[in-house]
């Protein structure tokens, strides 16, 4: 177990290099001159070359990339060129509206799939079970921002529910009930993915599990279904929901930035569309390096969960 972790941790770092190098390169890699993004295009060319020394842009590369990681390591992100705002506090009030919005969304995932899969599970191909399966595949082929769409337009505009529409967004500490009617509609949205997968991968699992030895010994010793489901089936099914809900996490992180942006809801999507819009490199420079290393550590954390569940595959 020790050695697997190790391993894992290791190629855990090597990939926090990668990101961190691609991230450092991106700015280079955008178009435009940034002095002239600073400065404006009535900037003399002198003052240019002056402002591009101070950035440091006319040292060796690998110069530039060992000190701006040096300043990532201590926290420091930079400043933006255009609000002048440090990036690391930018993204410090941005990145909890992200987390709720997946942490919501997850609640809701697990507590309607986990049920709905057992339920399926126990009558596979009966007529619930179809039900269920052709409503996943429906679910599954509407992309997020369709959901949000269809949801704003029958729940804020035609019932007129207060709170739930672009633009009504409160924050947690403000006014934690308004707080939550306002994350409702971007928590179903994103919720409604997740929930076609978590179903889907559950019901296959606990179909294959409850054929097993073991499952037809305790139904002899005439223990109830629902107790062979949630004390025998449910954990050695869970390994691939763990597995699944760690790429789904990590996706989420990602994709919910367009359900932000067309609720206008600051969180780090929202920002992210801002900053490139404004062409604030540094900003689009910290929140990709955010983003990625957060997909990384998620997928890290889910992989070592299940070892926990099932110890057999770090001996694999």
């Amino acid at each position: 177990m020790l050695r697997y972790v190790l391993r894992r941790l290791a190629m855990l770092i090597g990939i926090v290099f990668i990101i961190s190098v691609g991230s450092f390169y991106l700015i280079h890699l955008l178009p435009g001159n940034i002095t002239t993004v600073i400065e404006g295009p009535g900037a003399s060319p002198a003052n240019q070359v002056k402002l591009f020394k101070l950035l440091g842009l006319n040292r060796p590369i690998y110069e530039q990339y060992f000190t701006w990681i040096g300043n990532v390591v201590h926290g420091n992100l930079g400043v933006s060129f255009i609000s002048q705002t440090s990036v690391a506090s930018t993204i410090r009030a941005a990145l909890p509206i992200d987390l709720e919005m997946i942490l919501l969304s997850q609640i809701v995932s697990f507590a309607l799939a986990i049920p709905l899969a057992m339920r399926a599970a126990r009558k596979p191909d009966s007529w619930l079970d179809r039900i269920f399966s052709a409503g996943s595949f429906t679910m599954l082929s509407v992309p997020n921002f369709i959901v949000i769409v269809i949801l704003v337009l029958f729940v804020s505009v035609k019932l007129g529910i207060a709170h739930t529409g672009p633009s009504s967004y409160v924050p947690f500490n403000q006014d934690w009930i308004v707080n939550l009617e306002s994350m409702a509609l971007p928590t179903i949205a994103l919720a409604m993915g997740s929930l076609v997968v978590y179903f889907r991968v559950l019901r296959s699992d606990l179909i294959a599990t409850l054929q097993e030895e073991f499952i037809t010994m305790a139904r002899s010793k005439g223990i109830s279904q629902r107790r062979i489901m949630w004390r025998h089936a449910f954990r050695p099914s869970s390994v691939a929901l763990l597995g699944a809900a760690g790429v789904n996490i990590g996706s989420l992180l990602a994709g919910g930035f367009i359900v932000q942006y067309l609720l206008n809801i600051p969180g780090l999507g929202y920002t992210l569309i801002a900053a490139i819009n404004t062409s604030d490199y540094l900003l689009v420079q910290g929140i990709v390096l955010v983003v990625s290393v957060g997909v990384v550590l998620i997928n890290f954390i889910f992989d070592f969960v299940i070892n926990i569940v099932d110890p057999r595959i770090s001996r694999e």
